[in-house]
């Protein structure tokens, strides 16, 4: 499944829109300008985490944990760990706490995702597809092919997939405007103002989100060989994540039936659509690129990731809005830029 794995290179972060600010902060910067927005830029994070943390529900809480997950030497009643558990113990807590409540562990210590966590996910959501593949991922990642096996068999007999992208999403959104962004945290150059501030901040923490075990998933339907019930198992999963919440999720699904798929029809139908899917990423990417500098384009992307539903809706919910077509044009190369969002923004 070769294939599928450079696709998901092309498809990996469709949301990142713009850098992490604390992860920038960090970074070299090419004039003092740059590095004063920068550290205005942090400062301001760190204000919205503390303007959020002292909220009871877990929304606002899931959005403060995402803001401060990357803030260095933050203070105890304010840092990532006691947020996320906070917002985990919240009345009105939610699987999509839990989910990111995996990230609340030791990496070096090769202590992750947070066991604590993953077991809760089981208990919370174990009708979505998503929780058994991050549980098959740390299966196969500990050597227990069996549980693996199972695991699979789990996820294909799942009501859904979702990892949860949309849910922070909103979180971000509905909760970066607590606070109005200072002026030195606005880029002069962009037209964007305010907007382009929170767009950065929304996008790229939620782009942080923990990922499931894709890619041991789809090294275990490879090897399925001529064991019948695994190649089953593995298509009907396969038509699970064709609906899934993330394009990474649907390319797996599509490429599980173009590979596993007995009936020829099946197969060049999935390629198809797997065509159009990488049509659509690269449509939004550059939708995603002009928000950075269209004061209305990024308004709207704030818009729809407030109004919450999955990562996948907003993708498309974006393409429909600027009339730019789902499906691919027949003389489109898949290996150059799509295109379309460029010629509709000249137009």
């Amino acid at each position: 499944m070769r294939g599928w794995r450079y696709l998901a290179l092309g498809l990996a972060g469709v949301l990142s829109i713009a850098p992490v600010v604390a992860k920038q902060a960090s970074k070299p910067v090419a004039t003092k300008t740059g590095e004063a927005r920068n550290d205005a830029l942090l400062a301001f994070q760190r204000d919205l985490v503390s303007v959020l943390a002292p909220r009871a529900d877990a929304l606002p809480l899931l959005g403060a944990a995402l803001l401060a997950r990357p803030l260095p030497n933050q203070p105890k009643y304010n840092d990532f760990h006691t947020l996320i558990e906070r917002a985990s113990k919240a009345e009105d807590t939610f699987p999509a706490v839990t989910w990111l409540r995996l990230s609340d562990c030791d990496a070096k210590a090769d202590a992750c995702p947070n066991a604590d966590a993953l077991a809760r996910l089981v208990e919370q959501a174990p009708d979505n597809a998503a929780v058994w593949l991050l549980k098959l991922g740390q299966d196969h990642h500990d050597g227990k092919d069996q549980a693996a096996r199972e695991d699979l068999a789990k996820a294909a007999a799942a009501k859904l997939y979702d990892d949860y992208t949309g849910t922070s999403l909103k979180a971000l959104a509905g909760n970066v405007s607590t606070l109005p962004p200072p002026a030195p945290t606005i880029d002069p150059a962009s037209a964007t103002g305010a907007a382009g501030v929170q767009l950065t901040l929304v996008f790229g923490m939620a782009a942080t989100q923990p990922q499931p075990g894709l890619q041991a998933t789809s090294r275990l339907c490879e090897n399925a060989g001529d064991d019948a019930a695994l190649k089953d198992d593995c298509l009907k999963l396969g038509r699970l994540l064709e609906w899934g919440s993330s394009p990474l999720a649907r390319s797996l699904g599509l490429h599980l039936r173009e590979v596993l798929a007995a009936d020829p029809a099946q197969q060049e139908d999935a390629k198809h659509a797997r065509r159009n899917l990488v049509w659509q990423v690269q449509n939004f990417a550059q939708l995603s690129a002009r928000a950075q500098s269209d004061l209305a384009l990024a308004q709207h992307l704030l818009a729809l990731a407030r109004s919450g539903g999955t990562e996948m809706s907003l993708v498309l919910a974006a393409l429909r809005d600027y009339k730019i077509p789902m499906d691919a044009p027949a003389d489109w190369d898949n290996q150059k830029p799509a295109g379309a969002a460029q010629a509709q923004a000249k137009g």
